[in-house]
């Protein structure tokens, strides 16, 4: 594998992800404090679950330490899950924007 080989998918899943939106999609969504806020939700469940299974102290999911950065935060998880997080709601959203009826938006 490559060096960080979870790290740099993390990283270009989030700069695909933010590029389909801003070039393509252009949903807006990104402008709308709902998406912020669910984000914020997210991340609130993200902390303890992922901090649960990856502790350093007794972990459930271990990762290969050639293929992360190494920067955990907080209760040790690594900042990559982080990336695939934002990058795999924000696609589900953005999925969902363009796929749902204008007359449901509103």
């Amino acid at each position: 594998m490559i060096p960080w080989g979870y790290t740099v998918p993390a990283v270009a899943a989030v700069a695909v992800v933010v590029l389909l939106e801003l070039r393509l999609l252009r949903t807006g969504l990104f402008r709308r404090p709902a998406y912020w806020i669910s984000m914020a939700i997210v991340t609130a469940f993200q902390i303890p679950v992922d901090g649960w299974l990856t502790k350093l102290s007794d972990p459930i999911v271990r990762y290969s330490p050639e293929h992360i950065t190494g920067w955990r935060f907080p209760w040790d998880i690594p900042v990559e899950d982080f990336l695939f997080g934002f990058a795999l709601v924000t696609a589900v959203l953005l999925v969902w924007e363009r796929t749902c009826p204008r007359r449901e938006r509103a």
